[in-house]
């Protein structure tokens, strides 16, 4: 009655990416991959919430400088999450565009209930 049972571990692959990606549907994939870390997705809501709170304060005051304190609040907070949390560099430096929207969309994900900040088993899309 000893019998051989077999196991098949099934290995799902990270996706390969390689930037510059083109492709900002792509792009958005390859972003949610190197945000995983809930500690670091913390900061970078954390960052881009104090930025919106300086780009309204340079609007209702009519000052610029706090579009530089709002944009240096969201990426100090989001190279820390990088640096410090997830160990990998911040896509900003190889593309700052798709990037600095990607922050926005993660963030509206959040809010919207689609990625969680608690635990990414409980992400609606997947990351």
């Amino acid at each position: 009655m000893n019998g051989l049972v077999k196991l098949n571990f099934e290995h799902h692959r990270e996706p390969e990416f390689q930037l510059p990606i083109q492709n900002y549907h792509e792009f958005y994939r390859f972003y949610l991959t190197e945000h995983r870390n809930i500690s670091s997705r913390r900061l970078h809501v954390f960052g881009s919430s104090v930025g919106v709170y300086f780009f309204s304060k340079a609007i209702r005051q009519r000052k610029p400088k706090y579009l530089a304190y709002g944009l240096l609040s969201g990426y100090a907070c989001a190279w820390v999450g990088h640096f410090m949390f997830e160990k990998n560099k911040p896509a900003s430096f190889k593309q700052p565009l798709y990037s600095f929207i990607s922050d926005w969309r993660m963030l509206s994900d959040v809010l919207r209930g689609n990625l969680s900040l608690r635990d990414r088993s409980m992400d609606k899309i997947s990351s």
